[in-house]
């Protein structure tokens, strides 16, 4: 990423599942009059609406991006996200907006603003094909031998990604010498972060996925897999997707599949926050809001922030 960016910051707005980031940036979003850009890993795929929590109606009319940009059974990556994040970014700035980054994926944000780059990393045949043989159990336990410094993937759940993940710490060992991270950004930024104590994380985790059900979560996985998406795609994708799509085949019954899927999202959630801080000691400053103040005043904090960065950067 290179290029010169104006003085006026990317505002970032990040934290777990539930933790009402995407209210925060609607409302910045409204105050400033400007666009938000999605850092979400899932939301970029149409007709995946209530797993993935989009929320359409939450942006009111504010405009977003990444968004409903790939059809179910797309790959996407953190090297696409970069380039996409790249042409929405310039085109906000263009308007002479201040853009908002918003997601709860630590390492797309992570990845635009420190040019992550592990897609440079070789692929080991000889590992892959050791690998390949392991079950994606061996395969978890396995990964918990290597060096957690270096994070592929904030959630690496499938084999091909749990190999990937090994794949790459491995490498990161054998070459400490070759930094992925530039402790340099190239755009200016403040990052603000929402966490709130882990039993109201719980309880709005729960919340949110008896409101999902009633919604219909189980019918969009179930049209999803009538339109021609495999069984292994959507499992692939996680949460809600892969514990919808086993219910749906009849391998679980309904009550496993509520409290397997609420556990994999009480999980998922703390694997966000470990990621959050993996992103601090790698030297991103995140401004954590007080969870005991409302939105009005973070609102308030945010704009202050933004206001000293202009200030002292002209």
């Amino acid at each position: 990423m290179t290029g010169n960016y104006k003085t006026d910051p990317l505002l970032v707005i990040l934290g777990p599942t539930a933790s009402g980031k995407t209210a925060l940036a609607v409302a910045l979003a409204i105050k400033l009059k400007t666009e938000i850009i999605s850092a979400d890993s899932r939301q970029v795929y149409q007709s995946m609406d209530i797993g993935t929590g989009k929320d359409l109606l939450e942006y009111q009319n504010v405009p977003y991006h990444l968004i409903d940009i790939l059809s179910p059974g797309e790959q996407y990556n953190l090297s696409a996200f970069q380039d996409d994040f790249q042409d929405a970014y310039r085109k906000i700035s263009a308007k002479n907006r201040t853009a908002i980054l918003c997601g709860g994926s630590g390492m797309y944000i992570q990845g635009v603003l420190q040019n992550f780059n592990h897609t440079n990393i070789p692929k080991n045949e000889e590992l892959r094909s050791k690998l390949d043989t392991f079950t994606v159990e061996k395969l978890s336990k396995e990964l918990e031998n290597y060096p957690s410094s270096f994070t592929y993937s904030s959630h690496p759940t499938s084999k091909r990604q749990l190999i990937r993940a090994i794949e790459t710490r491995l490498w990161s060992k054998q070459n400490p010498q070759d930094d992925l991270l530039d402790p340099s950004p190239n755009i200016p930024h403040l990052i603000f972060g929402l966490a709130p104590p882990a039993a109201v994380r719980r309880e709005k985790i729960t919340n949110r996925l008896k409101a999902r059900l009633h919604e219909g979560l189980i019918d969009e996985v179930e049209q999803l897999l009538l339109s021609g998406i495999s069984a292994e795609k959507l499992i692939y994708y996680g949460l809600e997707y892969k514990w919808t799509t086993l219910y749906l085949q009849n391998t679980i019954s309904y009550n496993e599949f509520f409290s397997k899927l609420e556990i994999a999202i009480h999980q998922f959630a703390k694997r966000q926050m470990t990621y959050f801080r993996k992103m601090e000691r790698d030297g991103l400053k995140v401004e954590w809001l007080n969870d005991d103040q409302d939105k009005n005043e973070h609102l308030a904090i945010i704009l202050q922030k933004q206001n000293d960065f202009i200030y002292q950067n002209q």
